[in-house]
């Protein structure tokens, strides 16, 4: 018979529209997994498959069976899926014998509307987790980062991840200036498979677009011409059919996305306060988020605002870095739990 520990270990969960990871204090990263559910069509309720499964069944699944990504551009669409997922990931990472469910901490883009924020509370506390806590995650990425974030000097940092961007100004442990738009990596994946649908009527899933995007996509223009052959459905015949996609091509299908981003970093600069603003141009813009690994985004992002950009040594784990910091420091972890973000929740 398992033994049943008093206390479960607090843990954090950096909840993605692509990806989720989790954290558990004292043992570190547990689960990096796809946020995905695979359900049965007609009764919803009928989980199939969960994270690392139910990607490998995604584009293979019968009639009878959905896959769902219950996150999109960081704004929860379907609680029960959310909930069922997050009660996987927390079943895996830490087991159920528990007699006291453990502290969770969850990220958020900024400006998350109450409703959404009440979602994620509500998914949380299904699976018996009373204590939720939130958390914007690019505070929790400055953190991952290694950023003075509560000096009294300013911090930039956009973090791009698959469903959004959030850009914010950081000083003295809070945000002065911060935006979030739904664009990222997934916008990119969809950006490939239009202009292919648009100039080739050809139809590709997003998991080849996203291999696409890996091997080819630039937000600079390349000098090497490089090219991949795409394989997909021709819209006009519905036969296979196979095409040759240029790096070129591919440049010009994600610039619309790189271009948003932009505007969002720019939108932010433009409202900093003087003295933090010299602190950004000699500190630089931190990229972080799996996304912010486009080839060729920092170079276009510092030659547009003339700021230096750094990115982050491992910019997808850097949010869940630092919700794995607040964990570790019960000092922080209060500060959080008595942060404006929880105290109206």
């Amino acid at each position: 018979m398992p033994s049943i520990s008093f206390k479960a270990p607090d843990i954090a969960i950096d909840l993605g529209s692509s990806n989720t990871m989790v954290y558990v204090r004292k043992h570190g990263l547990a689960i990096s997994e796809p946020t995905l559910v695979v359900v049965n069509t007609e009764n919803r309720h009928m989980v199939r498959a969960v994270g690392d499964e139910a990607r490998y069944l995604l584009g293979r699944t019968r009639d009878t069976l959905t896959a769902i990504s219950p996150i999109e551009n960081g704004t929860i669409t379907d609680v029960d899926a959310v909930a069922v997922l997050i009660g996987y990931f927390i079943r895996k990472a830490i087991g159920v014998n528990h007699l006291f469910p453990p502290r969770v901490l969850v990220s958020i883009p900024v400006g998350t509307p109450a409703v959404s924020r009440r979602a994620i509370y509500e998914a949380v506390r299904k699976n018996k987790c009373n204590k939720v806590y939130l958390v914007e995650k690019v505070l929790s990425a400055a953190i991952g980062s290694g950023l003075p974030i509560y000096d009294p000097v300013g911090s930039m940092v956009v973090d791009i991840g698959g469903g959004t961007t959030d850009a914010a100004i950081i000083s003295l442990g809070g945000l002065v200036v911060s935006r979030s738009v739904p664009v990222g990596g997934s916008r990119m994946d969809e950006a490939i498979v239009s202009y292919l649908k648009n100039n080739s009527s050809m139809l590709i899933g997003t998991r080849m677009a996203e291999e696409i995007k890996i091997d080819l996509a630039a937000a600079l223009p390349s000098r090497e011409n490089r090219h991949v052959h795409v394989r997909g459905r021709d819209l006009l015949s519905a036969h296979a059919m196979d095409v040759e996609f240029t790096s070129a091509q591919a440049y010009e299908a994600v610039r619309e996305p790189c271009m948003a981003i932009l505007a969002t970093i720019k939108w932010v600069l433009e409202r900093t306060p003087p003295e933090l603003a010299a602190d950004i141009m000699r500190g630089g813009i931190h990229l972080t988020g799996g996304a912010s690994q486009l080839l060729g985004l920092d170079q276009f992002i510092g030659q547009q605002t003339g700021i230096p950009v750094l990115l982050a040594k491992n910019p997808e784990d850097a949010t869940v870095s630092g919700m794995g910091h607040i964990l570790e420091n019960e000092e922080l972890l209060n500060e959080i739990m008595n942060s404006s973000l929880n105290r109206n929740k």
